[in-house]
């Protein structure tokens, strides 16, 4: 079978797994019936068990769902600590649902799905060596990947039943109050932990700082909270944010930050009261650094920025040209504290965030989103997941969350060494091509012919070029030329879903 953006989907799978195909990016307005926890009353005076190995006995049993947050990122202890546990008991047939996986899990989760421990996983992303491993066909079920407001659907649907989630806090009290702002690990919002904590039939707490009851404000709260395990040390500070705010110099990703900052000024969502979500990367944070002063020049402040923070973005907080901060999780250490003393730094639950079944999404009311690609063909679908070597290496994030903006652009080089990122087809479709309004590589820009609007609005900016997509697709395969087509084996080793919970890809097995 075909979906909408012209992918074959195995008809057997989507059969067994009850899959819809995609269709389209409008969501319309159904009647949602959403699922509660089982709840199991406390009215104790301490909810602190002595140890990890206690709380599995307790609480993990074959074939349950388990989860944990990626809020440590790449200095997460919680993780392995809690795997290490579950794989020595012997615990088998898990299903893995954590908000998305980093490199530090990687080797663990290799470990665990060898053993028989893991045999199912839904993840925001993965990459390195458990995409590597995945893609080779080392799991026995194919991966779900979601996306951000998609797993928060799933999770109140049911799609997702979390047996038990182990999430890992910087401080909590003896009952289980505890938030992202103090103790020495500190990773600001909580946001896509909040939803574990919401649901799971048990929430375990691992921290390294057991506070004074009552612990405010408690983003996770007492009456959410099963267990408290205190550890030696939750995280590294140090790698919670590694990475994430250099400032680039690269001439290329200064061009592209400065073709970004004229078409959002451009524009005619760039207005006192306009709101906007970037990146991480070092061309996001030059665009954060270039709209500052565009927002300055043309006293413009905005309503609020959105999604994934950074300390950049929290500096134009501060400095009034953006009034609140809606904040779901941070990059860096500066946005992380900045949380406590700024109160327009607002916690958002990953449903507030970006949830297409609720009553209203953030990401509903976003005027415009700069948003990363590793390819980008010729409709304008956007791949995120796969390299141009077939291998599962990236995430969905909130990338078709967020381009769901009034103004979605994708900021990408034409090229990444003797890669090309503008190419006839995607590899994966993550987001498909009607969500996505203006690609802006160094070289110039292609418009969505299917966005007159901005066709007319955008065509004479100066220093910016305008190109047909096809146009630019041929540019780049003439400097690196035409790769090999990908070989696949038949068997599908991971199901992309669109934000609605229908398949818009699967992603086959590398052919050795």
């Amino acid at each position: 079978m075909k979906n909408n953006v012209n992918r074959t989907l195995s008809d057997d799978l989507l059969k067994e797994l009850d899959y819809k195909p995609y269709t389209s990016t409008e969501i319309g307005n159904p009647d949602i019936q959403r699922v509660a926890p089982k709840v199991h009353v406390s009215t104790g005076d301490n909810k602190v068990v002595k140890s990890i190995e206690d709380v599995v006995k307790a609480t993990v049993k074959d074939g349950m769902t388990i989860s944990f947050h990626h809020h440590f990122r790449n200095g997460d202890y919680v993780f392995n600590k809690v795997m290490r546990v579950i794989i020595d008991a012997g615990i088998k047939n898990l299903t893995l649902a954590p908000s998305s996986l980093t490199g530090v899990m990687n080797d663990m989760v290799i470990e665990a799905i060898k053993a028989g421990t893991i045999t199912n996983i839904t993840s925001s992303g993965m990459r390195g060596s458990l995409g590597d491993f995945v893609s080779h066909g080392g799991l026995k079920n194919p991966v779900i990947f979601r996306s951000h407001g998609n797993r928060a659907r799933a999770i109140e649907h049911g799609d997702i039943k979390i047996d038990v989630a182990f999430l890992g806090v910087p401080n909590a009290d003896k009952l289980g109050n505890a938030n992202g702002m103090a103790g020495k690990a500190v990773f600001g919002s909580l946001g896509y932990a909040l939803m574990d904590a919401q649901y799971a039939d048990n929430v375990v707490l691992l921290t390294d700082n057991l506070v004074d009851y009552p612990n405010t404000p408690a983003s996770i709260k007492q009456t959410q909270v099963d267990y408290v395990v205190q550890v030696d040390e939750v995280g590294d500070p140090d790698k919670i944010g590694s990475g994430a705010t250099r400032f680039t110099k690269d001439p290329k990703e200064l061009k592209i930050a400065e073709m970004v900052n004229s078409v959002i000024t451009h524009s005619p969502y760039f207005k006192d009261g306009f709101s906007f979500q970037t990146g991480s990367g070092g061309a996001a944070l030059a665009v954060t650094r270039y709209l500052r002063a565009a927002m300055l020049a043309n006293k413009i402040t905005a309503s609020f920025a959105l999604g994934g923070i950074t300390k950049p973005t929290t500096d134009l907080l501060e400095e009034g040209l953006v009034r609140r901060v809606m904040d779901v999780q941070d990059f860096d250490k500066g946005a992380a504290s900045s949380m406590q003393k700024n109160p327009n730094q607002q916690e958002i639950d990953a449903s507030w965030y970006a949830d297409p079944d609720n009553k209203g999404a953030m990401v509903d009311q976003l005027d415009v989103a700069i948003l990363s690609a590793l390819e980008i063909d010729t409709k304008f679908n956007v791949n995120v997941m796969t390299g141009s070597d077939g291998v599962i290496r990236g995430a969905v994030g909130g990338h078709q969350d967020a381009a769901t903006s009034k103004l979605t652009i994708i900021s990408a080089p034409l090229v990444r060494g003797r890669i090309a990122t503008v190419v006839p087809d995607v590899t994966t479709v993550v987001t498909p091509g009607d969500s996505i309004d203006v690609l802006v590589t160094e070289v110039g820009i292609a418009i969505n012919p299917k966005r007159k609007d901005l066709v007319a609005k955008l065509s004479n900016i100066p220093g910016v070029p305008v190109f047909k997509i096809e146009d630019l697709q041929k540019l780049a395969e003439k400097r690196v030329g035409q790769p090999k087509p990908l070989e696949f084996t038949d068997r599908t080793v991971a199901m992309v879903e669109y934000r609605d919970g229908s398949i818009i890809d699967e992603i086959k097995q590398v052919k050795d």
